[in-house]
C-alpha cells in the first residue's frame, strides 16, 4: 500500500471533474452549525499550545497543584497559573481549593479522551 502522505500534492487531486450529489448532500447535512464550529476551533487552538498540552498531559494522571505542575513542566508558578486560567475559560480544566492550595484536574471524560486520543495518534507508527 503506498504512503499517500509522501505523494506530491497534485497526485492527491481528482484527475477528472466529478460530483457525487448524494455524498455531498449527506456531508452537508452532517455539518455542525457555525457556532459549534467556532467553539470547537477555539478549543482546539487552546489545546494546540505546547505549554498547555504539557499541562493537560500531566493532568491525565490525576489532579496536581499549581506548584506540582510548575515542577513537572519547568515553568514558573505564575506562568502556569496564566495557562491554567486560559484552560479554565475553555472548560478544559477545573480546580478545587484545599486550604491555600489549588488542585487542578481535567474537567471531564471528554477532555481526558480528547487528550488521550491526540497523544495516541501522534505516537502511532506510520504504516508502511
Amino acid at each position: 500500500m503506498p504512503d499517500h502522505a509522501a505523494l506530491p500534492d497534485h497526485a492527491a487531486l481528482c484527475e477528472v471533474s466529478c460530483l457525487h450529489p448524494q455524498a455531498v448532500a449527506q456531508a452537508r447535512a452532517g455539518q455542525p452549525g457555525p457556532a459549534d464550529i467556532e467553539a470547537a476551533s477555539t478549543l482546539l487552538k487552546v489545546i494546540a499550545d505546547p505549554t498547555r498540552l504539557k499541562l493537560l498531559s500531566a493532568l491525565q494522571g490525576g489532579e496536581l497543584c499549581v506548584c506540582d505542575l510548575s515542577a513537572v513542566i519547568g515553568l514558573s508558578e505564575s506562568a502556569v497559573s496564566h495557562q491554567l486560567r486560559l484552560l479554565r475559560e475553555q472548560r478544559i480544566v477545573t480546580f478545587r481549593k484545599q486550604g491555600r492550595v489549588a488542585y487542578y484536574r481535567l474537567l471531564d471524560a471528554h477532555v481526558t479522551t480528547l487528550i488521550g486520543v491526540v497523544l495516541d495518534h501522534v505516537r502511532e507508527p506510520v504504516p508502511s
